[in-house]
């Protein structure tokens, strides 16, 4: 089987976040500049199998897309132009950095270790990952 790929997309960070080939447990692989993204995941995809991307539906607690859904689309229609073999859909982030934080705390991590905003995006894009599994499992 193929891996599936979630992305945390931010302004500056992008976290990302990779099942294990059989799609059972998402991990969290790795935070690049989101200016690099898109050489960074070529180049990924190049090295492993990805069946699909998970990508953080940006919207606001109201359900209201927030300021990053623009820069967000910007992306999905670029990489949706370059790989269309590679589907990219969209997966409700809200909280995931609140839950991040929360991770952080539970697992004993410092306070300079939790100020660390690419770990708190690497975390988030695992968030959005395993929550996806989890939720295509409950619809099978």
């Amino acid at each position: 089987m193929a891996r599936i790929l979630s992305i945390d997309y931010g302004k500056k960070r992008t976290g990302l976040a990779v099942t294990d080939p059989l799609q059972i447990i998402a991990n969290g692989l790795v935070t690049v500049a989101t200016s690099t993204l898109f050489d960074y995941l070529k180049d990924y995809i190049a090295k492993e199998q990805v069946e699909r991307i998970i990508i953080g539906e940006p919207r606001q607690t109201n359900g209201a897309p927030s300021e990053n859904m623009t820069r967000v689309m910007q992306f999905v229609n670029r990489w949706r132009n370059a790989f269309p073999e590679i589907p990219i859909e969209f997966y409700d982030e809200r909280f995931t950095s609140v839950l991040a934080h929360k991770a952080m705390l539970d697992g004993g991590l410092r306070k300079k270790k939790r100020q660390d905003k690419a770990l708190v995006d690497e975390i988030s894009a695992t968030i959005i990952l395993q929550s996806y599994l989890e939720s295509a499992r409950r619809k099978q």
